[in-house]
């Protein structure tokens, strides 16, 4: 079987709730946006270098396929919705990253390959949560996917500052 099925040769796809929609519609633009994170996730497992952070990268990539899940369908009957128990795990780790920071000013994205890779990750999740603010005009979303969106967005800041902090105290060492 092949993977070209050659169903969306006319610019449709369908959801997974069935229906066929337009390639810019803008539930396709927010999973599509959502999908993109996740390929940059996967990108960035490989970059980072702070104990532990492959495993949370990993653990959101897993939520992703949810996300997605959610997004992809219209009727917003999903098995595995995201929930209060996803959005405050993000919000955990965010708290205990952000006790070992502090941050001033603004920031130049660069310092090192996974701080930069992560603050693309970062700004790819903004887009997608911008993409799903739209989707909510006109269509009811679950207020735990929003949320999680945010608050990821949050920790992948933050991800990034104490991924250039390691890289910036390594560099004044050697």
């Amino acid at each position: 079987m092949s993977i070209a099925t050659k169903t969306g040769d006319k610019g449709k796809t369908s959801l997974f709730s069935g229906e066929r929609v337009n390639k810019d519609n803008i539930r396709v633009e927010a999973y599509g946006t959502m999908d993109e994170l996740n390929s940059f996730l996967g990108d960035a497992k490989h970059l980072v270098t702070l104990k532990g952070f492959r495993e949370i990268l990993e653990n959101i990539q897993k939520d992703l396929f949810r996300v997605c899940a959610e997004l992809a369908s219209s009727s917003g009957n999903v098995k595995y919705p995201v929930n209060g128990d996803d959005v405050d795990r993000l919000s955990e780790d965010l708290e205990n990253m952000e006790k070992t920071m502090e941050l001033k000013g603004f920031v130049i994205p660069g310092s090192s390959p996974g701080s930069a890779k992560l603050d693309i990750c970062r700004s790819v999740t903004r887009r997608g949560e911008r993409r799903i603010i739209s989707l909510a005009k006109e269509n009811e979303i679950n207020e735990f996917l929003v949320k999680y969106v945010n608050r990821l967005s949050d920790l992948l800041f933050i991800m990034a500052r104490m991924e250039e902090k390691k890289s910036i105290h390594v560099k004044k060492v050697t």
